[in-house]
């Protein structure tokens, strides 16, 4: 059986998983290319830069809501395979736009 109190407390000499409250890097989302026939419904082009805590209300609600997931990985330290390190590339659902967003963790 194991003490509640062990399993809450990190083991000697580790470091617990994740970021630091607080202390989690900034993000940048570059709209990096657009492979559908059709404008931006949102008014988004290749070459679009968004900072992923200030800018989250000017990022389209449809993008933002696919690249979450990646940007979770990244802030707390994982990898998203086929990518390289600190990167994710996704795609918008929007079947007639189609941008690609590059997704990358911004070292300060």
């Amino acid at each position: 059986m194991v003490n509640s109190e062990e399993s809450q407390t990190p083991s000697a000499g580790k470091k617990p998983a994740g970021a630091p409250r607080g202390k989690r890097p900034r993000v940048r989302i570059t709209c990096v290319d657009q492979l559908g026939e059709c404008c931006c419904h949102h008014g988004h082009k290749p070459g679009d830069v968004f900072d992923f805590d200030r800018d989250r209300g000017r990022l389209c609600p449809m993008a933002c809501h696919v690249g979450f997931p990646y940007i979770d990985i990244l802030r707390y330290g994982g990898t998203v395979p086929g990518n390289e390190p600190g990167t994710a590339k996704f795609c918008c659902p929007d079947v007639d736009t189609l941008n690609v967003w590059l997704v990358e963790l911004v070292e300060e």
